[in-house]
């Protein structure tokens, strides 16, 4: 009943009238709401296109940067000033012009506001007339780029308090309407300036995964995301679309022994974990292959980075594991062994047993865990699996190992997850890892003044020869998995060549969105 009211309030037809040849509208079930809108300025877009707004600079399908509002920009010798030419003539949905003072005010509002967009290196953004940006940075940062990439840009004069729900912007699509719990519905924006979208109208509703099979089965939607449980099933007129993405999950060891310290009263450190034997081992004990075909039904890939397939990723750190004696031999050499009989290691007084928590409701983690568990147990580890709220595990995630979920367009996040800056910091390097080494080798990457000399940089932070993040170095994450993202899309519908794509926030199938059209 929920889906036919929304159908109904969505469109002109109903889906199974209106899926003939020539179709320009589209019903989509392909990603949770978002939670606080579409403010680009708090964090909309970050997980693929804003779709209402546009972007200075984008991403071509090989993740090149390319322009968008821009037509060009420039970086000062010393990586500090970036100017910005802008296109002329571009104008809001409320026909407003778009000009320097937008973009301006936009990342002014977006450093203002504590939101998830970290600018604390931006100095200060000023307009010169209608076409010229000018950033300053704090200190030199190739990574500003993806900022750039990801940061919609919303109109000074219309921007207030209701933006979120109200969003205007200047993207291939203008908001329409918002049913909050249900739908959001999308015209095409007549006055965009690049590539006219061929469909005229889009509703996406916000479904269960179960809810979206159902109505991929019924025909009331043309694209549907689904888990990889279902992709066994089929629906009529409906194929299943494969796209790979960096969308991994991991296991986040502690880093550091117990010593009494406490973060905001909650501890710190594991002194299992904090062994180098220990995190080895299970990076050598797990088969990632078997997860990946036993757990995903075939549809994801082996994970070694929260970097795979990227252009700033190391193909060099991929390890052979499901080597259970090559893990044993790990333990025993650094002292581990099975003295009482009982199947786990000890060394000393300490049996190679931790917790492995995971967010209680997922499916997949809690699936990963338990057959991770089961994989390190011949080794002589013992991981105790725990469902636990959100709330649970941000008080116990810098004692106890935890199932994390990552992937990001942007070598940043690599950087947040391992630098010693952010140790303890939100949800990013929780266990305390610290190198030395690994923090210069990411410095360097952050100042080098454009992404491609940054390059070397960030692939010698996970492993340089000698020492790195990477389970060749210090192994402080066992990544097991990149979970491919299952669409069941309309037969009829080409939806273009799709990128690899982030974590499961946002809508990224939706990114090259200009490309879609209904085949004849």
């Amino acid at each position: 009943m929920m889906i036919t009211g929304l159908l109904l309030a969505g469109c002109s037809s109903s889906p199974k009238e209106s899926g003939s040849t020539g179709k320009d509208e589209l019903i989509l079930a392909v990603g949770a709401e978002p939670e606080t809108g579409f403010d680009p300025t708090t964090g909309w877009g970050r997980y693929g296109s804003p779709l209402f707004q546009s972007t200075l600079l984008k991403r071509d399908d090989d993740l090149r940067i390319e322009n968008d509002l821009a037509t060009g920009y420039e970086v000062s010798d010393d990586g500090t000033v970036w100017t910005v030419k802008l296109r002329s003539n571009v104008v809001f949905t409320d026909g407003k012009p778009l000009t320097a003072e937008d973009v301006e005010f936009t990342f002014d509002t977006a450093a203002g506001n504590g939101s998830a967009i970290d600018l604390t290196n931006l100095k200060s953004v000023q307009s010169e007339g209608e076409g010229t940006v000018i950033f300053t940075l704090k200190e030199p940062q190739s990574t500003f780029v993806s900022l750039l990439v990801s940061t919609g840009i919303v109109p000074k004069h219309a921007y207030g308090k209701d933006y979120a729900e109200l969003p205007i912007g200047s993207g291939p699509y203008k908001f329409v309407q918002w049913d909050k719990g249900q739908q959001v519905i999308a015209e095409a924006n007549p006055d965009y300036y690049g590539v006219k979208p061929y469909f005229k109208r889009m509703t996406f509703l916000f479904l269960s995964e179960d809810a979206a099979f159902a109505a991929a089965k019924s025909g009331k939607v043309d694209v549907a995301y689904i888990p990889s449980s279902y992709s066994k099933e089929t629906a009529a007129g409906m194929r299943l679309e494969d796209i790979k993405t960096v969308d991994n999950r991991g296991i986040l060891f502690p880093y550091v022994p117990s010593g009494g310290q406490t973060r905001d009263g909650n501890p710190i450190g594991n002194d299992v974990t904090a062994d180098i034997a220990i995190r080895k081992a299970v990076n050598v004990a797990i088969d990632r292959s078997a997860l990946v075909e036993g757990i995903l039904e075939g549809y994801g890939s082996p994970a070694y980075s929260a970097n795979d397939g990227l252009p700033w990723g190391n193909n060099q750190i991929v390890i052979k594991d499901a080597d259970v004696n090559e893990a044993k031999t790990i333990l025993s050499d650094a002292g581990w062994t099975d003295t009482d009989g009982d199947g786990i290691a000890e060394k000393g007084s300490l049996k190679a047993e931790f917790n492995l928590l995971y967010p209680s409701g997922d499916i997949a983690r809690q699936s990963l865990a338990l057959a991770a568990a089961d994989m390190v147990k011949p080794a002589g580890i013992h991981m105790n699996v725990e469902g636990k709220s959100w709330d649970d595990i941000d008080k116990r995630m810098h004692a106890d190992a935890v199932m994390f979920g990552w992937g990001s367009h942007d070598p940043l996040e690599m950087y947040n997850l391992y630098s010693s800056t952010y140790q303890g910091v939100d949800y990013y390097n929780a266990g305390y890892y610290s190198n030395p080494v690994v923090d210069d080798w990411m410095n360097q990457a952050l100042r080098a003044t454009n992404e491609d000399e940054a390059l070397k940089y960030w692939k010698n932070a996970q492993w340089d020869g000698k020492t790195g993040l990477s389970s060749l170095g210090d192994a402080p994450w066992a990544w097991l998995v990149n979970i491919d993202h299952l669409y069941l899309v309309n037969d009829k519908l080409d939806i273009g060549r799709q990128r690899i794509q982030p974590h499961g926030h946002g809508w990224p199938i939706t990114d090259n969105i200009e490309e879609w059209k209904w085949n004849n």
